[in-house]
C-alpha cells in the first residue's frame, strides 16, 4: 500500500521537514520492522535527509544549490517553462530515500530529519511513502 502526503510549500525554494508525517505513518500502519521508501513524483521537487537541528543548514544546501546553478545559467537555459534551475537541482538531490524501521521507529540519526525540498515553488506536492517488510 502506498499512502500520500500533501505538502503544502510558500517558496520557490525551501527546505520543510516532514519526518514527523512519515514516522506517522509508519506509527498508523503499525509497521513494526521494514523498509521505508519516500518518494516525491515531481520534477522540480526532492527529498533529502539532512541535519535539523540548526536552521541554518537548511539555508545553505539552498544557498550552496543555487550558486552551483543559478537563477539564470552563464549560458541561456533551453527549457521553454523557465524553471531548468529546479530541474537540475532535483538532478543533484534526488527524488526518494530509503529508511529502516526498526521497533516501529524510523532510524535516523540524532540530528537527522527527513525533507521535501522544493525547488519550484509555492505548490502543492504530494510524497509518496511505501513500507515494506
Amino acid at each position: 500500500m502506498i499512502f500520500r502526503l500533501a505538502v503544502e510549500t510558500h517558496q520557490r525554494d525551501e527546505l520543510i521537514d516532514i519526518t514527523c508525517q512519515v514516522q506517522n505513518v509508519v506509527t498508523d500502519a503499525a509497521a513494526h520492522e521494514g523498509i521505508c521508501t519516500v518518494y516525491v513524483p515531481h520534477t522540480t521537487a526532492a527529498v533529502t535527509i539532512q541535519e535539523n537541528d540548526d536552521p541554518n543548514v537548511a539555508v545553505d544546501i539552498i544557498d550552496g544549490l543555487d550558486r552551483l546553478i543559478p537563477v539564470k545559467g552563464v549560458l541561456p537555459y533551453k527549457h521553454i517553462e523557465e524553471n531548468a534551475p529546479a530541474h537540475l537541482k532535483v538532478a543533484l538531490v534526488g527524488t526518494s530515500e530509503t529508511l529502516f524501521v526498526e521497533e516501529g521507529k524510523l532510524q535516523l540519526g540524532r540530528w537527522q530529519s527527513i525533507f521535501l525540498c522544493e525547488f519550484d515553488g509555492p505548490r502543492q506536492r504530494e510524497v509518496l511513502v511505501k513500507l515494506s517488510a
